[in-house]
């Protein structure tokens, strides 16, 4: 366990732990899914209530207040989310693996891996030899496997690259800027994960010391920048380069006149690439080791959490029936390369939007229209499957947004293409694009109105999610026609709210925690 990129968490991440936790009998893989874990997990970890924006010009002395959105995540059912500390996180869910029966092998480089019809060879650098069905690389973007059979694919659209540390003495952005007041914002921008924008890349902060309880000073850092824009300064070192490159942006580098770095800077080439093969017979590439694009929008551990779990219950499987072929693992393949695939088209015409503030204002809204049809879907899966079986059935076809709609596969098409074909300089241009892009989704009946509002020039969602107009039965939320059917099947408004109260009820604070102290007490008899 260490430092890792994937600090912020989603709400698709989110109740995807709640989801496996419930279909694999492990609680545990629900406690980093919402603040109200925090007595479960310790006091390292940030909360995260909202993503925030910051859109920035060059030599801009102070913020264009008007330049902002702020998503807020609804607090109701569950609590607000999780900035997480990634090194207590991973050891907290390795020692819970322990617990389950796992063997951990701290410090044992591989050395080789060798795949023969009857089975695996893994040979250590120490020399040991350990011999399985089925192995698993998910070694990042130095994976074996993916080395040994030429798998990479480097054939993706986002262009990035990556300066990040941990630091102290971050403020909030607000104590050398407009006050939340000022900006008219449901919460601090410290109160969630905050991103700096500006043309050709974005800077995230990610405070731990976010809250009350919080005894952890550090705060992530990181600037990603698009090389085509912003070459590599190879003249200078990592932290020499970040703050060479604040001069350009005197409001953002206004909140690092005291930060000072705890560990050594990272500096990356190119981060982006994907694979031509995922699985193979007894073999697969899992979460980084598939692809990786961008920590833009935080969906990296989605897909790591979700293909993760596709995997597990397509192994429990071939252990029963000792098929471990490439085909039987087929779906992981299809869901693990779509999800990429998705993410590199969302981020790189997010890149390319950050040109233009007003291409940036609208492509939001797809982004946040993905994001919320995918929580939605992912919510039904879980309510109405009886086992992982009926889960995994629902979910396998999922492409990280939309939540499978076909219609919103088709609004993102359309959105994309306009995206790709207009030049950001070209103001003309870019004022006919917004316009064809609103009305796209002016076109949309089952588009929720608080993104309707932030097409209006709204800076935020609201911090109350709940209004008496998303119960009406016709213009609600649960929405008709096609897109009922897609989201909610043959439930009704009760089964809805009746889902809805039992999941406040049973992942309120209380209740979390005198489960907590029943199960301390039954494991001590």
């Amino acid at each position: 366990p260490r430092f890792a990129i994937g600090e912020s968490l989603i709400l698709e991440t989110s109740e995807t732990m709640r989801a496996l936790a419930d279909f694999f009998d492990v609680p545990e893989l629900a406690y980093f899914s919402s603040e109200n874990y925090v007595s479960h997990i310790g006091t390292s970890h940030g909360v995260k209530r909202h993503f925030s924006f910051l859109y920035h010009d060059p030599h801009q002395q102070t913020h264009n207040l008007q330049h902002t959105l702020q998503a807020v995540i609804p607090k109701q059912p569950h609590g607000h989310e999780l900035h997480l500390y990634r090194q207590d996180s991973d050891y907290f869910l390795m020692t819970t693996a322990i617990a389950y029966g796992a063997v951990v092998l701290q410090n044992t480089p591989v050395k080789d891996v060798t795949i023969r019809p009857e089975g695996v060879e893994i040979v250590a650098t120490d020399g040991r030899t350990f011999a399985a069905d089925y192995v698993v690389d998910a070694g990042g973007f130095r994976s074996i496997l993916a080395d040994k059979y030429d798998l990479r694919d480097r054939d993706v659209r986002t262009h990035s690259r990556a300066i990040f540390t941990h630091m102290v003495n971050v403020p909030c952005y607000h104590e050398v800027s407009a006050s939340k007041r000022a900006y008219g914002l449901p919460f601090r921008v410290s109160e969630g994960t905050l991103h700096h924008v500006f043309e050709g890349g974005w800077l995230w902060v990610i405070p731990f010391d976010n809250h009350p309880r919080s005894t952890n000073p550090l705060c992530s850092v990181g600037l990603m920048l698009d090389p085509r824009v912003h070459p590599l300064r190879e003249d200078l070192t990592a932290e020499a380069e970040f703050w060479a490159f604040l001069e350009t942006f005197p409001a953002i580098q206004a909140q690092f006149t005291s930060a000072r770095p705890v560990r050594e800077w990272t500096r990356t080439g190119r981060i982006q690439y994907s694979s031509k093969q995922v699985v193979g017979d007894r073999f697969c590439l899992l979460g980084h080791a598939a692809g990786f694009i961008d920590p833009l929008f935080s969906k990296g551990l989605y897909t790591s959490l979700m293909t993760a779990g596709l995997l597990a219950h397509l192994l429990l499987e071939a252990h029963q029936t000792g098929d471990y072929s490439a085909a039987r693992f087929e779906p992981l393949e299809t869901l693990t390369l779509n999800f990429i695939r998705t993410n590199d088209r969302l981020i790189a015409n997010s890149y390319k939007s950050f040109g233009n503030y007003k291409l940036w204002n609208v492509y939001t809204v797809l982004w946040l229209l993905g994001a919320y049809t995918e929580l939605i879907k992912l919510h039904s899966a879980h309510f109405q499957a009886v086992d992982r079986y009926s889960y995994f059935a629902q979910v396998a076809s999922l492409k990280l947004v939309g939540g499978g709609f076909e219609v919103f596969d088709r609004v993102a098409a359309v959105i994309d293409t306009i995206i790709d074909q207009v030049d950001p300089h070209d103001e003309a241009a870019v004022d006919r694009a917004v316009a064809a892009i609103k009305a796209v989704f002016a076109g949309l009946d089952w588009l929720p109105l608080p993104f309707r509002d932030i097409l209006d020039g709204k800076n935020h969602l609201p911090a109350n999610k709940l209004r008496l107009r998303l119960f009406k039965p016709e213009t609600g939320f649960m929405g008709r026609g096609s897109y009922r059917r897609h989201f909610f099947g043959d439930r009704s408004l009760a089964d809805v709210v009746w889902a809805f109260v039992q999941e406040e009820l049973k992942y309120s604070r209380p209740s979390l925690a005198l489960k907590h102290r029943l199960d301390y007490a039954t494991k001590r008899e």
